[in-house]
């Protein structure tokens, strides 16, 4: 369960492809989908917890399933497997689309290629029909593969995760089925690229993988304590403000890096945290993994395992409500951390606001019906709420984060 299943939106992001030499691309636009929720399973849910719609895509091309290794890929040109990577995010998580529809080259590119990266091991991490022994060596296979000097070759991690994809195959194991297309895309990059998102990924990695081992006889994770829960999100999360401050950073103030290092783990444990307290029942029924601390259920008188049960909401609403707190607990220093971001080498500080109010917002609903979490399962902040919030930074307008951080924790910024 990685940072990009932010917040539940709704949304459906479009984007324009330019297929030029420089493989530039073009700012997208925003279309709000309908409230259809797939069955579970299906290529069209989405585990970031994004309702997925039918939304035509605007480029020209042809998407046809690949297969995983592209070490000789002469019957593709590196733009087709540029748009394929842009696209392939877009099919797997709405929320982290419209992160990178705001930015601008290379950024875009550069979190492009390590969302995608960081997804091959969550959805491994996630399936529940892989023995814990082989989802911890295929992690370790895969994360040796993205360091060059290991000797492992992702070519060898396609071998041995082969047999494992799902004969009914969805965009989550077409990403994980192209492996080798996305690293032959990451090895594209820039050096100063390559070398930050690297540590960060493979930290990601090795940490799903370290904690699959340490829950193989349990057969999913059960969280126990807090701090274990605050581990799980750095491994789970931490790749998105330690990898976005090292790519602006060479282009940033001292200040400027100061800050954003001591405030990077703020605004990924913000983002994770909400994650846990608004999917708990979900990410138990669909993946058999409980991130809700055993410490805090305890003291309700639970177990993990009676959190999916209805009837006993109103005990897990204290735990929900915890957990909720806590998440509460680092918006100070997240927003500090969007503050010192510099808006270079085309970053821009609506990727990150965006999804820093959307999760103010879910909060606040967190806050008012926690209940829903376990009854509906899930909390969801509105589709006029996510449009009006993303509108807010359209043009040349340059809103006070702290401002509508403000009026989004009072009410639905679209009903000012």
């Amino acid at each position: 369960m990685i940072a990009a299943r932010t917040v539940s939106t709704n949304i459906a992001v479009s984007r324009v492809f330019t297929v030029a030499s420089s493989q530039s691309l073009c700012r997208s636009y925003l279309k709000i989908g309908s409230d259809t929720r797939e069955s579970v399973g299906t290529p069209n849910r989405d585990r970031d917890g994004t309702d997925a719609v039918a939304v035509p895509f605007l480029s020209s091309y042809a998407l046809p399933r690949m297969s995983g290794m592209s070490q000789n890929h002469t019957d593709r040109s590196s733009s087709e497997d540029i748009e394929w990577c842009y696209d392939a995010v877009h099919r797997v998580s709405r929320t982290f689309s419209l992160t990178i529809s705001e930015l601008n080259e290379p950024m875009a590119r550069d979190i492009c290629l390590g969302y995608l990266l960081c997804r091959v091991a969550d959805t491994i991490e996630d399936a529940g029909h892989l023995p814990p022994a082989v989802q911890t060596e295929l992690l370790q296979t895969y994360s040796r593969s993205l360091e060059p000097s290991s000797g492992t070759t992702v070519s060898s991690f396609h071998d041995a995760v082969e047999e494992w994809i799902p004969t009914t195959t969805n965009a989550d194991w077409e990403v994980v089925e192209n492996a080798g297309r996305i690293v032959d895309v990451f090895h594209t990059l820039d050096d100063h690229s390559t070398q930050t998102i690297r540590g960060p990924v493979r930290e990601l990695v090795d940490g799903m993988a370290m904690f699959v081992d340490r829950y193989a006889d349990a057969g999913g994770l059960r969280i126990k304590t807090l701090d274990e829960l605050e581990e799980y999100c750095w491994y789970a999360a931490g790749t998105v403000g330690t990898l976005v401050t090292g790519l602006v950073s060479h282009e940033a103030t001292d200040e400027q890096i100061a800050q954003m290092e001591e405030n990077a783990r703020s605004f990924a444990l913000l983002l994770q945290l909400v994650n846990v307290a608004k999917d708990a029942a979900t990410d138990m029924e669909e993946e058999n993994n409980v991130y809700l601390p055993l410490e805090l259920l305890h003291e309700q008188g639970l177990d993990h395992s009676d959190v999916s049960d209805t009837g006993n909401v109103d005990s897990l609403v204290p735990v929900i409500e915890q957990v909720t707190e806590r998440a509460e607990g680092y918006l100070d220093d997240a927003q500090a951390w969007l503050e010192a971001m510099p808006e270079t080498r085309g970053n821009t500080l609506s990727a990150w606001a965006i999804p820093f109010l959307l999760a103010v917002g879910t909060i606040r609903e967190l806050r008012e019906r926690p209940a829903d979490v376990i009854e509906q399962g899930n909390v969801k902040i509105s589709r006029e709420e996510v449009h009006s919030v993303t509108q807010q930074f359209g043009g040349d307008n340059d809103p006070s984060i702290g401002e509508l951080r403000a009026k989004i924790r009072q009410q639905p910024l679209h009903q000012y």
